[in-house]
């Protein structure tokens, strides 16, 4: 195991080469606090702009899942804040004029892509929301599907978009009109509001973690 030098907030540690931008602040000593969200897998939270010394570009990361480098100067981005506005999505028509109504600023975009180029989870930004101006809730809703929400892309937005929730309106408007009904679902839901499924959940409940995590990886799963 070898050690790296990194620099959290201007300031130079020393820490082992394996650990991601997250443990490295906590082997560094800093009480994470915000900007943690879940701890594992991503959710957004932990937001992340860095610089590796002598390279100009300015690179866009999950703290959770980016291994720290050496000479890597971080600083951290915990909440940027986007423009959410609020709506009552049973009384939506889905229609193009809705996002000319809630989010007038996505026909301000220049076509600078800074957005695709800072989103974390590689998604192209700035494609979805093209068809966000159009119209097309479902193809929208389908190339923002991975989107965390972490707010890097409207930071380095000329125009002030919030992309993350023009994309959240866009899945909203898909799943509540655009979507057919999964009827099985419909069925699955009733039947456990019945009760149906106490007697399993109790004894899943009662299961291990390493029980629960086999069930899991050899669960049948339908076509």
């Amino acid at each position: 195991m070898a050690n790296v030098n990194v620099y959290f907030f201007g300031k130079k540690y020393e820490v082992p080469d394996h650990l991601t931008i997250m443990t490295a602040m906590e082997y560094a000593g800093y009480q994470l606090t915000r900007g943690c969200g879940c701890r594992n897998g991503f959710c957004g939270a932990c937001a992340t702009i860095y610089r590796i010394k002598g390279q100009r570009d300015l690179k866009m990361a999950l703290a959770c899942q980016t291994k720290v480098e050496d000479n890597m100067y971080v600083a951290t981005l915990p909440f940027f804040p986007l423009v959410k506005e609020v709506y009552d999505i049973n009384r939506i028509e889905p229609t193009q004029a809705v996002m000319m109504q809630l989010y007038p600023e996505i026909y301000a975009c220049v076509g600078c892509n800074a957005c695709t180029k800072a989103c974390t989870q590689g998604l192209n930004v700035m494609q979805y929301i093209a068809y966000a101006q159009r119209g097309d809730f479902k193809a929208c809703a389908d190339a923002s599907f991975d989107c965390v929400m972490c707010g890097v892309c409207s930071a380095r937005c000329p125009a002030g978009i919030s992309h993350p929730q023009v994309a959240e309106l866009a899945r909203r408007i898909n799943g509540k009109y655009l979507t057919p009904d999964a009827e099985h679902l419909i069925a699955r839901v009733k039947e456990i509001a019945e009760g149906s499924f106490d007697d399993a959940m109790k004894e899943i409940m009662g299961k291990s973690d390493a029980e629960i995590r086999e069930l899991y990886n050899t669960r049948e799963i339908e076509a």
